[in-house]
């Protein structure tokens, strides 16, 4: 499928290009060195896609009766439009402050019964709702993208959060068709735009991590993700500051490398390429900051976890010298008092999963010593300062303090000393807590 749609120009025609090339399963993976494969079959950034949404829905979604879901705010953006451009055919559900969660996936499963398939007009929580709802219940579903604020419209995964409090990725399915009028994305809340920047900023921090856990624990590592995004990440930080102003040109580049991290997690088949350290310490403040949490957005914090990450990993990657580390402990007396009781077992099984006792803790730092030099060349190549993430981000609109964000700046380090808690994978938050280091690295940040 075409990245342009008829009488629409692509933003930029050599990254229509790349987009077309990995869903007409052109672009070779360089792991595999065979044609990659994703699901996704057409996806369109275009300066205006107004006076042809209803061709696109058609072209994915052929005459199924429709509901088109919005909120308030995407529907005054794009839904409504959208609904009349379908006319009778389309059931309009408006969510009034949806959030992602499972009372309000029942509740969309409900309200949408009488249609054969769903169009999502938003950005985080309607994709990841919309895209939960139609994989749980086998119907297909595309989305109007209504701001630049995350990867996540060519993902398939979602961030659900349960019952429990915990947030989490549930495996979802692709959108059939994916639009993005850069316009209407342009008039977007400028503090989404800086999420959207700040969430794909990770991509230094959660690789570092990735390939670290791969070098010494032997976890998959896959190079596709990032060789989608290198040369597209280059060109967006030049543009950090245009970014910050709205200016259509620049959001085209944001929504290009958040369109192409997206696809490498496709290929990727997991959400390690770009979730890593950085999404546990935001994942955690979702999941249990409670009242203390003030309504940020998950770009936004990640842009802000990125930086922190950045920072810890400069901090090891600094010293020649390999790191060691000791026995893990499992504090889980502390588990028990900090978490819901729902969410004890997951955090202890988490933490449990990748603890290492003396036996381990030897073969690990001999496996590090050895592998530190070529290791630590590696790793840095792929990190981005701390510093030229916080300018980047100040530069997009972004926050680059908790206190910016509005957290509690102890709340904020509480989040970073136990994000690992929450899941298995192994980042360098689990390693500083291994070597000793993690609290005095803490006491520093907020």
């Amino acid at each position: 499928m075409n990245t342009s749609s008829p009488g629409h120009r692509p933003v930029d025609q050599r990254w229509g290009r790349l987009i077309d090339e990995v869903i007409a399963g052109r672009w070779t993976n360089p792991d595999t060195g065979r044609p990659a494969s994703v699901p996704f079959e057409s996806i369109v950034i275009a300066d205006s896609l107004a006076g042809a949404e209803a061709d696109l829905v058609r072209r994915c979604l052929g005459d199924k009766r429709v509901a088109v879901v919005s909120d308030p705010a995407t529907r005054d953006a794009q839904g409504a439009a959208v609904a009349r451009a379908l006319g009778d055919s389309a059931i309009e559900v408006v969510l009034d402050h949806p959030h992602a969660d499972e009372d309000q996936v029942e509740h969309l499963r409900e309200r949408t019964r009488g249609a054969e398939a769903l169009v999502a007009v938003g950005s985080g929580t309607i994709n990841d709702l919309c895209k939960y709802v139609t994989a749980t219940d086998d119907r297909p579903y595309c989305v109007f993208g209504t701001a630049p604020s995350m990867n996540g419209y060519t993902s398939t995964t979602a961030s659900i959060t349960l019952r429990s409090g915990l947030k989490t990725t549930q495996r979802a399915h692709a959108a059939r068709g994916v639009f993005i009028d850069l316009q209407v994305n342009a008039a977007a809340p400028r503090y989404l735009i800086a999420s959207g920047f700040g969430d794909s900023i990770c991509r230094s921090t959660a690789q570092i991590d990735w390939y670290f856990s791969h070098r010494l624990l032997g976890t998959a590592y896959l190079e596709a993700p990032f060789a989608l995004q290198m040369e597209d990440e280059r060109e967006m930080f030049e543009r950090s500051a245009a970014i910050g102003r709205s200016d259509p040109q620049a959001i085209g580049y944001l929504h290009r490398i958040l369109t192409l991290c997206g696809l490498g997690l496709s290929i990727a088949g997991m959400s390690h390429p770009g979730s890593m350290g950085e999404h546990q310490i935001s994942h955690w403040l979702d999941s249990f900051a409670g009242d203390g949490h003030p309504g940020t957005v998950h770009g936004q914090q990640v842009g802000l976890t990125s930086i922190t990450m950045a920072r810890l990993q400069q901090a090891i990657l600094a010293d020649p010298r390999p790191p060691r580390i000791r026995p893990t402990v499992v504090d889980e007396d502390g588990i028990r008092r900090r978490y819901p009781a729902a969410a004890v077992g997951m955090c202890l099984a988490a933490s449990k999963a990748k603890a290492m006792d003396e036996a381990a803790c030897d073969i690990f730092n001999d496996r590090l010593e050895r592998a530190w030099p070529a290791l630590r060349e590696r790793l840095s190549a792929m990190a981005i300062p701390a510093e030229a993430l916080t300018r980047h981000l100040r530069n997009a609109g972004g926050g680059t303090t908790a206190a910016e964000l509005g957290f509690d700046p102890a709340l904020y380090r509480k989040a970073v000393l136990y994000a690992r808690e929450i899941r298995d994978r192994y980042s360098f938050l689990d390693l500083a807590a291994d070597m000793g280091i993690l609290e005095d690295f803490v006491a520093q940040e907020g």
